[in-house]
This record gives C-alpha cells, sequence and structure tokens, in this order.
C-alpha cells in the first residue's frame, strides 16, 4: 500500500512540473509576442514622425496636390488612433498607400526630387519600410509560435481557461495586398 502511495505521489508531482513547465512556457511566448508588438508600434511611431516633414517639403513644390497631401495626413492620424493588431495593420495599410501616392506625385516634380532634405526623408522612409517589414515578420513568426503552442497538446486542455487566447497575426488589408501585387503607375 505504501509503494502505491509514493507512485501516485510520484504522478502527481510529475502532473505539476509539467503544468508549470506548459504555463510558464505559455507565459514566456505571450511576453515575445507582446515585444514584437511593441517593437513593430515603435517603427510606425518613427514612420509617423516622419510623415509630416515629407508632406511639408512636399508642400513647398506640390501646392495643387492637396488631396494627397490631405490624404497622408488623414490616414497618419488615423494609423497613431489605431490599437491591435488588426486595426492597426488596416490603418498603416492605408497610410502606405497614400505615402505610395505621394511619392508618386513627387516624381512629377524634378526639383522636388532633387532636394537634399526630400532625398534624406525618402531614403528614411524606405529605411523604416524595411524595418516594419522585418519587425512584422518577426511579430507574426512570434504570433505563429505561441498560437502553435497554445493549440497543441497539453496545453490545449487548459490554455483558454487560464486567458491563454489566440493571437491575431499582423497581415496586410486588402488595400495593401492589391497593391503589393501591382506595379505603381506614375503619371505626369
Amino acid at each position: 500500500m505504501e509503494a502505491v502511495g509514493m507512485i501516485l505521489l510520484g504522478v502527481v508531482a510529475l502532473l505539476a512540473v509539467w503544468l508549470i513547465s506548459t504555463y510558464n512556457g505559455l507565459v514566456g511566448l505571450r511576453q515575445r509576442v507582446k515585444q514584437s508588438f511593441a517593437d513593430i508600434d515603435v517603427q510606425l511611431k518613427q514612420r509617423q514622425d516622419l510623415v509630416p516633414n515629407l508632406v511639408e517639403t512636399v508642400k513647398g513644390y506640390a501646392k495643387h496636390e492637396r488631396e494627397t497631401l490631405e490624404n497622408v495626413i488623414k490616414w497618419r492620424n488615423a494609423a497613431q488612433a489605431a490599437s491591435g493588431p488588426a486595426a492597426q495593420a488596416a490603418a498603416e495599410g492605408q497610410l502606405t498607400q497614400a505615402l505610395r501616392q505621394l511619392m508618386i506625385v513627387a516624381e512629377a516634380y524634378p526639383d522636388l526630387k532633387a532636394n537634399a532634405n526630400f532625398q534624406q526623408l525618402q531614403a528614411e522612409l524606405a529605411d523604416l519600410e524595411n524595418k516594419i517589414a522585418a519587425a512584422r515578420r518577426f511579430f507574426n513568426n512570434a504570433a505563429s509560435e505561441y498560437n502553435a503552442t497554445r493549440e497543441s497538446f497539453p496545453a490545449v486542455l487548459f490554455a483558454n481557461a487560464m486567458g491563454f487566447g489566440p493571437q491575431e497575426f499582423f497581415n496586410l488589408d486588402e488595400t495593401e495586398r492589391k497593391a503589393a501585387s501591382e506595379a505603381p503607375k506614375v503619371q505626369f
């Protein structure tokens, strides 16, 4: 009888160690997802801070391109107000479209394209776009790993009950998906 008690105690101890290990693994993955989303947020904030300088530079050259400039500012403000991966991805997609249109407008102004300040801002924007893309990939990788772990046995048995819900991906919205599949149109 004493041996059965020791075996039962051993099984309970192993179960407790396994439960704690699984829980801690999920906590670590959730923190990685949060940290990677914060990294995206930092890059997006830098891009949003760059937009007013870019708009002001273009404004001096392209006075009759008011609608394009207003759209850039409108979508920048919407991107700043968005929260959560899905809402932020949608707003950032619209901002990306507006910035692409702004760059197309800039093509029509040779003096603007030659302006050192504009060239620097354009280079900074290109660099930030690359960093944002890398941060999105890292975030989506972290979200995928987290989701796979929480949906795998045995974590699936208690993940939802312990507050480990699914994580959304930072996906392209329809506008971005369409723009990515088409070559930009430059008109003079």
